[in-house]
């Protein structure tokens, strides 16, 4: 990877929906080497996805919360199992496994807290494995996503 490729893909995580012309005009490239070394880009990985980013609120979605998620054990078959069951909820828009204690951060969204504490009851204390969930409710998003330096 390059100089070029890493101004590629600075580009397109600001701007996902830039026209191939656009961005091969930015990165002073003509079409063809840049929509090459786009596909390249996808086709190794390092491009793994293309989407909106939306407004929560205006989905109706105007809670969210990180729960921890501590397993009763850490092995192969109770950590598979607990990845699989998270993959099934919906509302667990990020998953993220630890070193140390607890073992998950899980990024909850819900309507309101009426509806996160039926998803918790409901969804998050039937997770296998679990031993135990520590929850926080989250004030404010001072940083919801940003791209990755490059």
């Amino acid at each position: 990877m390059d100089a070029t490729d890493r101004k590629i893909i600075a580009i397109l995580q600001k701007e996902g929906r830039i026209s191939a012309t656009e961005l091969a005009d930015r990165v002073g490239l003509s079409l063809s080497p840049c929509h090459r070394r786009l596909r390249t880009l996808e086709e190794t990985g390092v491009i793994t996805d293309y989407r909106a980013t939306v407004d929560p609120l205006k989905l109706g979605i105007g809670f969210s919360a990180i729960v921890y998620a501590t397993l009763r054990e850490a092995s192969k078959d109770s950590v598979s199992a607990f990845e699989a069951a998270l993959l099934k909820v919906p509302e667990i828009v990020q998953a993220q496994r630890l070193f140390g204690e607890p073992d998950y951060m899980l990024h909850v969204v819900a309507k309101d807290l009426a509806a996160f504490q039926r998803l918790y009851d409901k969804s998050l204390l039937g997770l296998p494995h679990v031993m135990r969930l520590n929850s926080t409710l989250v004030m404010k998003n001072v940083i919801p996503s940003r791209p990755f330096p490059i």
